[in-house]
């Protein structure tokens, strides 16, 4: 912790341009990333846990999808294990294209990037974009964020379409919806779930709708959990 903590000092003392994370790079450039992030990089606890997850579970040659790429760490850290070929990617909000693009250029890597939602019926959808870009979802917080309409894909149709074993997901909220559909041939769901937006009723309705198909709770950090399905 002393090590992280003096690391974290000197970043922002000399302000570098980027950091390794999780054997990947991303940039950190003042003015090219909200500054809460910025934050959670130097200190190396950006998105730790599904980090700690993907690198238990995903295995060479797994086709994955994820929904909600953020600033597209998580995809580059699958991509080093999977292939690049085999991860499929969503952000659905416009504002992180630059930011996700940037991030892939810099460890040349490229996964196959879908700046679009993903919905139950693939329509237009309003979208509650925060300044907080780790906070902004398609599900309405009763917050004063900026709501805006953006293009969506059916998850059945990106499920059809990529056929995953893997799907990796952070929607703050929106899990409730998209994970109550049928998942065809996943076999490993890596999960962030979100209580205090969605109350802990529904996760837990959830949570047995996936045990009733077969997915069970293999390996959980903080509020990210590894639901995998023998088949």
């Amino acid at each position: 912790m002393l090590l992280r903590s003096l690391r974290k000092r000197f970043r922002y003392l000399v302000n570098v341009r980027s950091v390794r994370l999780g054997g990947v790079r991303i940039d950190t450039t003042v003015g090219r990333i909200p500054e809460a992030v910025r934050d959670l990089i130097f200190r190396e606890v950006y998105e730790d846990t599904e980090r700690d997850l993907v690198g238990k579970v995903l295995k060479s040659g797994m086709r994955t999808v994820e929904i909600g790429t953020g600033i597209g760490f998580v995809s580059m850290i699958a991509a080093r294990k999977c292939g690049e070929e085999n991860v499929f990617c969503y952000e659905a909000n416009p504002e992180l294209e630059p930011i996700i693009r940037r991030n892939f250029a810099l460890n040349g890597i490229k996964p196959n990037l879908s700046m679009k939602a993903v919905t139950v019926d693939g329509e237009p959808i309003g979208f509650y974009r925060s300044d907080n870009i780790i906070s902004s979802s398609l599900y309405d917080r009763q917050r004063q964020d900026e709501k805006i309409t953006i293009q969506s894909e059916a998850m059945n149709d990106v499920l059809i379409k990529h056929d995953p074993a893997a799907l990796i997901m952070d929607v703050e909220g929106a899990e409730i919806d998209l994970l109550t559909t049928d998942l065809r041939n996943i076999q490993h769901i890596i999960v962030e779930l979100h209580p205090h937006i969605v109350g802990e009723e529904r996760i837990a309705d959830l949570v047995a709708s996936l045990e009733a198909r077969g997915y069970h709770a293999h390996h959980k950090n903080r509020k990210t959990t590894h639901f995998a399905r023998v088949v």
